[in-house]
């Protein structure tokens, strides 16, 4: 009977838990990471502040429960498949291509992220460990396609990281492109500034 016991009151910590990031995750695409409250998610989540804290003692513990939650609703772009192009012009294109429309997926959510980050230190450090740190990559491993060396590699990468930035995306699209068109342009962009 005890073992029972254990067993059920372990699934419903794990339940309210779930259930914290989920309506927290909410706010923070409603709302932003700035303006989402301890009491607010724990009115949504219907239970008590205390319940929130002791399932997540700080904002830096809530936030990877929030994105594990987000990430599969909205997964990140496997770019596989673009990097392994042998055109560099067709890697970057294609990698766009993914990502924006990703950005355009999750832009209610990053707007609001990216945004609050210069005022909320968790998040931006957050965002640092994992956005940031994809992107990276990404601009790596296609600078690398060009074989290009010193200052041009410096100049491409500072090209490809612009293009790869989701404020760049959403001003294109702002601009009235379409996500092709804008990554028809900025692939355009990042040839010519390697030429």
């Amino acid at each position: 009977m005890r073992k029972y016991e254990l067993k059920a009151r372990a699934e419903s910590q794990r339940e309210t838990r779930e259930r914290i990031a989920k309506v927290t995750t909410e706010l923070h695409e409603e709302r932003g990471v700035a303006h989402t409250t301890v009491a607010e998610i724990a009115r949504r989540a219907g239970v008590t502040r205390l319940t929130v804290y002791n399932h997540f003692a700080d904002l830096s513990e809530l936030l990877p429960a929030c994105a594990a939650h987000y990430e599969r609703l909205h997964p990140t772009p496997d770019f596989a498949t673009a990097l392994a192009q042998s055109d560099p012009g067709a890697r970057v294109r294609d990698a766009l291509g993914r990502l924006y429309g990703w950005y355009r997926e999750t832009e209610p959510m990053f707007g609001k992220l990216f945004s609050d980050r210069a005022s909320v230190p968790e998040l931006d450090r957050f965002l640092e460990q994992n956005i940031d740190r994809v992107l990276a990559d990404l601009t790596d491993d296609l600078v690398a396609g060009f074989a290009v060396r010193g200052r041009r590699a410096d100049r491409l990468r500072a090209l490809v990281r612009v293009a790869l930035d989701f404020w760049t995306w959403r001003r294109l699209t702002r601009e009235g492109l379409v996500d092709e068109d804008a990554a028809d342009l900025m692939t355009a962009a990042v040839a010519a500034g390697i030429g």
